[in-house]
């Protein structure tokens, strides 16, 4: 039958983006306690292509679908799967791929979209707004805090500038001299070009530094947080012994639940953020998407549109 197969984006291989191919597959069948959603948009996160380089094992068998993050529209419940009704627009992540018509999902994975969003919007959230959410409730970010966001105008800093501010933070922002504008109309309080100024020279006595950046940047970012502030990294391990030295608490991110979900759901309903989108790609063009996430630069997410 028609419509008992879809496309998907797989790759048989680890590899570069070549390794993606666009491919008829059989529509997959929801299982005990899980759900089917029709894929209208695919977030591309770089998740996705540390998967597809072989950076991150992947532990299901080749080929695989890519992709993480979804939004879409429930299809079908399986037995026993409870929590999302058929024809609720929802978001969130799947572990059986995301660049395809379908996908199956666990209505813990998942939550109704935000209603002031569209399919495209709400895809960009998965990983950005999720990975941004955890890092300022981890990082233990309150009113009156001082908080330093590197690489503020990228997917995961965008959203934590705007988390920072909506609890009452005072925010610095490091992004490139064409992205200071716009970190400032999210809402960072001082927007800081790291290519002309130090941000050691700007901040001092933060009580919490979000580093998306890693080297240096991470090293230097130690010295500016004040005795008891903590420092959390998205790209890699912050030195112990270095934190230690300072008396810094080092903090990782969390997973992202349904309540994280739905938290920013209505964070973004209130007016209190937004995602922003760098390019939609459609699912055909999977490939460039990835090597355009791949640069590192941009302002924004990467979706790729389906539905």
């Amino acid at each position: 039958m028609a419509d008992a197969m879809m496309r998907a984006v797989r790759f048989h291989r680890t590899g570069g983006p070549e390794v993606l191919e666009l491919e008829r597959v059989p529509k997959p069948v929801p299982g005990e306690g899980e759900v089917l959603v029709r894929v209208m948009a695919a977030g591309v996160i770089p998740y996705d292509w540390k998967v597809r380089k072989g950076v991150i094992p992947v532990l299901l068998p080749f080929p695989v679908i890519a992709g993480y993050a979804f939004a879409g529209i429930v299809e079908a419940a399986g037995p026993g799967a409870s929590g999302a009704a058929p024809g609720e627009r929802v978001y969130g992540r799947s572990s059986r791929g995301t660049y395809a018509d379908y996908t199956v999902v666990k209505p813990a994975s998942m939550a109704a979209m935000p209603k002031s969003l569209d399919f495209i919007e709400a895809a960009a959230l998965q990983g950005g707004a999720t990975t941004a959410w955890r890092a300022v409730i981890d990082g233990e970010v309150k009113a009156g805090d001082r908080v330093l966001i590197h690489g503020a105008a990228g997917g995961v800093g965008l959203f934590a500038v705007q988390f920072a501010k909506a609890r009452g933070a005072y925010v610095y922002g490091t992004a490139s001299a064409a992205n200071l504008a716009f970190i400032r109309s999210i809402g960072a309080d001082e927007a800081i070009d790291y290519a002309s100024r130090d941000f050691a020279d700007v901040v001092r006595d933060a009580d919490f530094v979000l580093d998306t950046v890693g080297g240096t940047t991470l090293e230097r970012s130690l010295e500016i947080v004040k005795p008891g502030g903590i420092v959390l990294s998205i790209v890699e391990a912050v030195p112990p012994e270095k934190a230690a030295a300072r008396n810094l608490r080092v903090k990782s991110v969390s997973p992202a639940g349904r309540e994280d979900l739905e938290q920013i759901a209505r964070l973004i309903d209130a007016g209190l953020a937004k995602p922003v989108i760098q390019k939609a790609f459609p699912l055909e063009e999977a490939r460039e998407a990835h090597r355009l996430s791949e640069t590192g630069h941009g302002r924004g997410r990467i979706v790729l549109r389906i539905g």
